[in-house]
């Protein structure tokens, strides 16, 4: 299973008993990590007040065709079709119904329809990168994608990031909001990405890693992974501190 923490949530210190799932915040090799949580006292935040100015979700505001991202377009995008299906659960392993779960993610090349992704390639015309569906009764959720390639990232001389998705999820009220990213088995890049390798647990990053599914594979069409988000509890999966980290 895979798991997500709260955006202002620590893991244990160095030398604790307990394991250190979680990503320190203070990370040296990921330079911008001093950058990515709150230096300062947290407030209270009403968020009855907040929702006013925030947008409603509900099963009349996602159409079910919007957890395909490859029919967005007037053409097939380029690269390894793929189809990514899991469960959101809690931290007691019971379904979390009707969550909105949004994704983002690079094209096969690497590339992000984003003003600040520069790099030298190629922008897929039918591949926007972006999709979101609601949970089932049991807590599921699908998408058809394209499987993401590695892109540079600018934190180190040859900095590159493994290929990743990422996930963002909303509870009751939109100030619960939780983002984490789906990786895939074998990368060489783990070993060299400070994301990644600011999580000290083995345990706790392999439970980021999406497994290939044979029985969700389609023959002649698409392969398959599999990926379970825990949202509390021992298990839970690693959350990031902000949406538009790379």
């Amino acid at each position: 299973m895979r798991v997500i923490h709260s955006a202002y949530e620590t893991g244990k210190a160095a030398g604790s008993l307990s394991e250190e799932t979680q990503p320190r915040i203070d990370f040296p090799p990921y330079r911008s990590s001093i950058l990515r949580h709150p230096t300062k006292d947290l407030r209270h935040t009403d968020p009855e007040t907040i929702e006013l100015w925030s947008p409603a979700f509900g099963h009349r505001d996602v159409h079910k065709l919007e957890s395909d991202l490859t029919i967005q377009h007037n053409g097939d995008p380029l690269g390894e079709r793929m189809i990514v299906r899991g469960r959101v659960l809690d931290g007691d392993g019971r379904p979390v119904r009707n969550q909105l779960v949004e994704v983002w993610q690079a094209n096969s090349a690497g590339r992000y329809i984003h003003k600040r992704d520069q790099h030298p390639a190629p922008i897929d015309p039918n591949f926007t990168g972006v999709g979101r569906c609601l949970t089932g009764d049991d807590g599921s959720y699908e998408f058809i994608t394209i499987k993401p390639g590695p892109y540079p990232w600018k934190n180190h001389h040859n900095a590159w990031r493994p290929a990743h998705i990422h996930f963002s999820l909303f509870g009751t009220d939109f100030t619960q909001r939780m983002i984490t990213q789906m990786y895939f088995p074998g990368d060489p890049l783990f070993a060299l990405d400070p994301i990644y390798q600011s999580i000290t647990d083995q345990k706790a990053r392999d439970r980021l890693v999406a497994q290939y599914d044979h029985d969700v594979t389609q023959h002649e069409w698409a392969t398959g992974y599999t990926w379970d988000i825990v949202l509390s509890g021992s298990n839970r999966t690693w959350m990031d501190t902000e949406e538009d980290d790379k």
